[in-house]
């Protein structure tokens, strides 16, 4: 149950109860107060007929009966028989009883042998209660249906408030900093509050990330022009061993300096993305061609819309990822427009499985070394070009990467038919029948 519904029931719950209650404390108080003044009449008026009877012997009154005072008889005035008991023993007393045209108050006392009693018919009490009580219980689901309706506009306009600030937050989380929730157009609050924060945390975090990409791109461009020197002269450097660990490391940190000026384009955004529409199956066969062999099956490809200088980069670093990290043989499968790289090694750590890529870090150290720019070059690729990209491990072992292309749509343009089956690339691909495959 969301916000607005807890607010909304809590709101008709409370109002319901609160109608009750003063409902039955108002029917309370009218039920007494009318007995009261029933029983005042009644007494009043057996006081008057006993004032009547002892001066004239007379009884005055068409609700007004005397009879004698005879034990075990019943009474002929429908005088209740407690009642009559009491006034008997020579008391004086009163009670609701049964009358002629409904209920009635009735008054009695015994005096000389006599039982003296009255009747005050209660029947336009028991109306103006009734009257009462459908008065209440209008008005109480009148109180309550308002109630219930500003509760709901009041929760509708705080959830709506909270769903715009949820909103913006997610769209935080997604990468774009540069969202803000607003005032909300709400009151100064408890929410505009949290709105408050969460955009001044966005800033921060904002502001810090941008310190972070300019140190990285800083830090990369004046790293670039001594390492490309260093390059050069261990060109220059007589043939040996220690020359070859030379170049080999020299050859690293500039391979190093390279992916972190590309990784501070991609947070820049500088590059826009140069989209075409092309068909996937011919597009991933000359990116795998290019590097170590690898399994190509295309299970029928389609035409999607991408970058295929972007798209190369990435397919080429997952590529590399799988070879360096991994176990052979590396399969690469097109099936419409989703591409999904499997090795056969370990599998990606859980950490990578459960954060994402991350800078700098490998995994678990079983997937070998290096500085961990390869993968967030890739997905910060996949995001520039609209390319979802999804990590995981295979059940039967082995980290599989799987590209999801956006579909792409031109007139007069049909992918080239072709054979479906696995392929073997390397530097030559080679396609082997479906008859021979595993």
């Amino acid at each position: 149950m969301n916000l607005r519904r807890q607010i909304a029931v809590t709101v008709a719950v409370v109002s319901f109860l609160v109608a009750l209650t003063l409902g039955l404390l108002v029917h309370q108080a009218s039920v007494r107060q009318h007995t009261e003044q029933a029983r005042r009449s009644a007494e009043a008026a057996l006081e008057s007929l006993l004032a009547a009877y002892s001066g004239t012997g007379v009884v005055v009154g068409q609700t007004a009966a005397v009879e004698e005072a005879t034990a075990g008889a019943p009474a002929a005035t429908g005088l209740p028989e407690e009642l009559r008991r009491l006034a008997l023993q020579g008391h004086e007393g009163s009670m609701f009883g049964p009358g002629p045209h409904g209920t009635a108050m009735w008054a009695a006392a015994g005096s000389g042998g006599k039982v003296f009693s009255v009747r005050v018919d209660y029947r336009e009490d028991e109306r103006a209660v009734a009257e009462l009580d459908r008065t209440i219980l209008l008005s109480a689901t009148l109180a309550v249906a308002v109630t219930v309706l500003a509760g709901v506009f009041t929760a509708d306009r705080i959830s709506s408030r909270l769903r715009t600030a949820a909103r913006t937050a997610r769209t935080i989380a997604r990468g774009d900093l540069a969202a803000r929730i607003g005032p909300l157009g709400g009151p100064r609050d408890e929410v505009a509050d949290l709105a408050a924060a969460v955009d001044s945390m966005s800033a921060v975090l904002r502001g810090r990330l941008a310190g972070e990409q300019r140190f990285t791109a800083d830090v990369a461009h004046e790293l670039r022009t001594p390492l490309t020197g260093l390059l050069t002269a261990a060109e220059l450097l007589p043939p040996g061993r220690p020359t070859e660990l030379v170049r080999d490391r020299v050859r690293f940190l500039c391979g190093l300096t390279e992916d972190l000026l590309e990784v501070s384009r991609l947070d820049a955004r500088a590059e826009p993305a140069d989209l075409s529409v092309l068909p996937l199956g011919p597009l991933l066969t000359g990116i795998t061609s290019a590097g170590p062999p690898v399994r190509l099956r295309t299970d029928g490809d389609g035409l999607v819309t991408t970058d295929p200088r972007r798209l190369d980069r990435i397919v080429s670093n997952l590529l590399a990822n799988a070879h360096r990290h991994g176990l052979p043989p590396v399969d690469v499968r097109v099936e419409g427009t989703t591409v999904s790289i499997r090795d056969h090694g370990p599998g990606y750590p859980d950490d990578v499985l459960r954060d994402g890529p991350q800078r700098f870090r490998t995994g678990a150290r079983e997937r070998g070394n290096g500085h961990g720019l390869g993968l967030t070059i890739a997905q910060g690729h996949a995001e520039a070009i609209g390319v979802e990209l999804l990590l995981d491990n295979h059940p039967d072992g082995g980290a599989v990467a799987e590209l999801r292309l956006p579909a792409g749509a031109h007139p007069g343009v049909e992918p080239p038919a072709g054979e479906q089956g696995e392929w073997v690339t390397g530097e030559q691909p080679t396609r082997v029948p479906p008859t021979a495959q595993r």
